[in-house]
């Protein structure tokens, strides 16, 4: 498995809002267009990328009103994003 940093660091709000809203924006249009694929050649949405979509939303809504009170507050965010990639079998 490896490990690869995406974010690392402390941002002040405007910086850390435009930073995580796209990787999620990006991860919603992802779903959105996988949906409509399968929906345009199986004749129905993709289930789990409708779920995502609604998680996504929600993180992005709490991402939102946290970025949000830190502004308020006049406080920096440290974010630390990483992800684990693994080769698989294909089942």
């Amino acid at each position: 498995m490896d490990n690869f940093k995406l974010v690392e660091g402390e941002f002040n709000a405007a910086d850390a809002k435009e930073i995580l809203l796209r990787l999620i924006e990006q991860k919603i249009s992802f779903h959105n267009l996988k949906c409509f694929s399968h929906e345009i050649r199986f004749g129905k949405k993709d289930e789990h990328s409708i779920e995502r979509i609604e998680e996504l939303n929600k993180t992005k809504e709490k991402l939102i009103l946290l970025i949000n009170k830190a502004q308020l507050e006049g406080k920096m965010l440290a974010i630390h994003s990483s992800i684990d990639v693994k080769i698989v079998k294909i089942s």
